[in-house]
């Protein structure tokens, strides 16, 4: 009897994370990153080639094939459609959460239901666990490399050895060299167990990891005029020295407090409180700073890059809390804020943005009902955040508010209908008896800017019948259809093409016809 109800009381855990993880309705990609690699998976399927990432009918090699490859995989085997696609990113957030809980039990014993709610609920996870993107997957693997590390500091147990070789090689498959970030950031650690590096496990787990690696580096080859190595390093090195994502060293000093909303706060006060703690919870501490030190001095600065950190921020929440909680000094300033001010704000947002955006944001109804609807459960909840309380009773409105935003915001479709009115558009478009199960081409001489690539990668994706990559609509045979640019028709004889679809949702890009 005990253990079903174990068993039960696990199942609703589960199944607490379904309405922040799971989303059925209508979905459409952004164009980068997650655009560029389901349009490679599109050709990885439709052209048969497993090892080449394309770029059209050209080689893509300033990456691995990671993320495309189990795109490709995933719609070969459950079927050509989106949920599909974002299935290999759903699958390593859930795993994310899972080691995340696994870690606070490790760290904390009670309540580890708490730290995967926080950071299921924090804006930059929730954003890229719903991007069909690497990075959730890279960042999964880092958590995963984490964990196995605190095990083996806690116990020598050589599957966590092993777990811990193997992260390393399967992270490279995704990120490449960006991997000795995470490893840098935890080598102050090692010092202390230099032997960790020569355990027959380690190097065992360490090749298991790289295999996936070596053994697409050894079938690509035949393909270059050089290793893929060199290709690869080109690239990193090109994101080390100044580009158009440069940004000032202080750049994450801002924008990490900012994306990891709504847990900034304490997961800050949580950092320096688990610098005090016992010995195993100082790597919440020390992890995180060292990490955020070392992408600060790398020149190519983006949001999502301390997104592997996300766990170990959702944990400090988690510290944050309690230290305040326990505070005799801080908690009355704590519970004042967050159940008086900060519904107030909340409140005072609303309306601000019923007044003076409403009208002017193109969201739907539903959009609009869930977002507004989300914000007041959110300062509604607050609200009952009380003095005279257990802790227990002190977390549920917390993270309810947070917890019911967060479900209304992905059910809505924000999150995951990203270009709804292009998607719109080309519905419309590929519904006209003209197109239907016509082969449509790209004039890839029109991707100029990155306007034009934005919009052509979302077009592509979202055209049934995509032809192949022309150089100039001249190349177009006469009655095939082509996506191509106003300024390309004008460049050749207008009279010998017939523009079949145009609308600003898609502009510079028309479809077109050869006379």
């Amino acid at each position: 009897m005990l253990k079903s109800i174990f068993k039960l009381k696990n199942l609703l855990k589960i199944s607490i994370f379904f309405p922040v993880i799971f989303y059925f309705g209508k979905r459409s990609y952004i164009a980068f990153d997650e655009g560029f690699y389901a349009l490679q998976a599109r050709w990885i399927i439709e052209k048969g080639n497993w090892v080449v990432p394309l770029w059209w009918d050209n080689y893509a090699i300033d990456r691995t094939i990671g993320l495309q490859f189990l795109i490709a995989k995933s719609q070969e085997i459950f079927g050509k459609n989106m949920f599909s696609a974002y299935l290999p990113t759903t699958l390593a957030a859930i795993i994310m959460l899972f080691i995340t809980y696994k870690l606070h039990e490790e760290l904390f014993e009670k309540h580890a239901i708490i730290s995967p709610l926080i950071l299921a609920t924090s804006y930059l996870w929730f954003d890229y666990s719903h991007l069909a993107s690497q990075d959730i997957i890279y960042s999964s693997l880092v958590t995963l490399g984490i964990f196995s590390f605190v095990k083996v500091n806690s116990k020598k147990d050589n599957f966590f050895i092993f777990i811990f070789g193997s992260w390393i090689g399967l992270a490279f498959m995704f990120k490449t060299f960006l991997v000795a970030v995470p490893l840098i950031s935890i080598f102050p650690f090692f010092v202390l167990k230099r032997q960790f590096f020569f355990s027959k496990y380690f190097l065992i787990g360490l090749l298991f990891g790289f295999f996936p690696y070596l053994f697409w580096a050894y079938s690509i080859n035949p393909f270059l005029d050089k290793n893929i190595i060199y290709y690869l390093f080109e690239k990193f090195n090109s994101l080390s020295n100044e580009n158009t994502f440069t940004k000032p060293f202080y750049y994450y000093f801002w924008n990490i407090p900012l994306t990891f909303l709504p847990w900034s706060f304490l997961s800050i006060i949580g950092i320096f409180q688990n610098c005090l703690e016992k010995k195993k919870a100082q790597i919440l501490t020390f992890f995180p700073l060292i990490f955020i030190l070392i992408i600060s001095f790398f020149s190519t600065k983006t949001p999502y890059y301390p997104l592997q950190i996300s766990s170990i921020l959702a944990l400090n929440s988690y510290s944050g809390i309690k230290f305040l909680f326990n505070s005799r000094k801080y908690k009355s300033t704590f519970i004042f804020f967050s159940s008086k001010i900060i519904p107030l704000l909340i409140i005072i947002l609303i309306l601000f943005y019923c007044f003076f955006f409403l009208n002017n944001i193109n969201f739907t109804i539903k959009e609009n009902t869930f977002l507004i609807l989300g914000l007041i459960f959110l300062a509604i909840s607050w609200t009952f955040i009380g003095k005279k309380s257990t802790f227990k009773n002190f977390l549920i409105p917390l993270i309810l508010g947070p917890y019911l935003l967060t479900a209304l915001l992905l059910q809505s479709g924000l999150f995951t209908d990203r270009s709804r009115e292009l998607r719109e558009t080309l519905e419309h478009a590929t519904s006209m008896e003209i197109v239907k199960n016509q082969i449509i081409k790209v004039d890839i001489s029109g991707i100029k800017d990155s306007q034009a690539g934005s919009k052509i990668i979302r077009i592509a994706l979202l055209t049934p019948k995509l032809g192949e990559g022309l150089e100039s609509i001249s190349n177009l045979n006469p009655t095939e259809l082509a996506w191509s640019t106003e300024s390309n028709i004008n460049n050749n004889s207008k009279e010998s093409y017939e523009i079949i679809y145009e609308d600003p949702t898609i502009d510079p890009w028309k479809l077109i016809l050869k006379k």
